[in-house]
């Protein structure tokens, strides 16, 4: 008899968002735990290979969430404050991702900020599977097909993982009216301040 063997990928095709996410929630923090055992006698070596890997997963999920699972979510249960709550904590916890990701174990700091991390990513992970999901499972939003989409973008990010991740931010009028272009927040920020000077300067030529 043929024995078939399930890859990760393949496990995590039968689970719907909320199962993906989750199972992403998990395995994070298995790996904080890892960390916390190392601490006291971890060489520099395992403790370096372990925050990469921390780093990468969270880079992931937090991407796939603001590309895809935020939006979605956020028309579905109108709960702005909510969501950009969510946006805010990911932000926070870039802050340290890119710290780390630029540190040494032998840092003063190495240790303290990856249990800080760890403990933002708690806070978050509570939030998010005490109010978020719930939320999302009533809404009668497809979560089916919205985890075939965000295993299909995490695994093109984990084939590829400095792709560019778009930041989802509060919809405003062009997002509503679906004319917005693609891009981070940073990007129409710049866009708007080059539309503000152009402005200006077409005022000063007229007068």
């Amino acid at each position: 008899m043929a024995t078939t063997h399930k890859t990760a990928m393949d496990l995590e095709s039968d689970k719907d968002a909320i199962d993906l996410l989750m199972a992403d929630h998990q395995r994070v923090a298995r790996l904080f735990a890892e960390f916390d055992a190392l601490k006291g006698e971890g060489s520099d070596e395992a403790k370096s290979t372990l925050v990469a890997r921390i780093c990468r997963e969270l880079i992931v999920h937090t991407g796939i969430e603001e590309e895809i699972f935020y939006p979605a979510v956020r028309t579905a249960i109108e709960d702005d404050e909510l969501m950009d709550e969510a946006l805010v904590e990911h932000a926070g916890a870039k802050v340290l991702i890119a710290q780390l990701q630029t540190a040494d174990p032998d840092d003063d700091l190495y240790d303290a900020r990856v249990t800080v991390l760890g403990e933002q990513i708690s806070h978050h992970v509570d939030e998010e599977e005490g109010s978020l999901f719930p939320q999302a499972k009533a809404s009668g939003i497809d979560l089916v097909s919205l985890g075939a989409t965000l295993l299909t973008r995490k695994t093109e990010l984990l084939a590829n993982p400095r792709s560019p991740l778009t930041v989802a931010t509060k919809p405003n009028d062009d997002d509503l009216a679906g004319t917005a272009p693609v891009g981070s927040s940073s990007e129409r920020v710049s866009n708007s301040k080059a539309s503000k000077k152009t402005a200006s300067k077409r005022s000063r030529k007229s007068a």
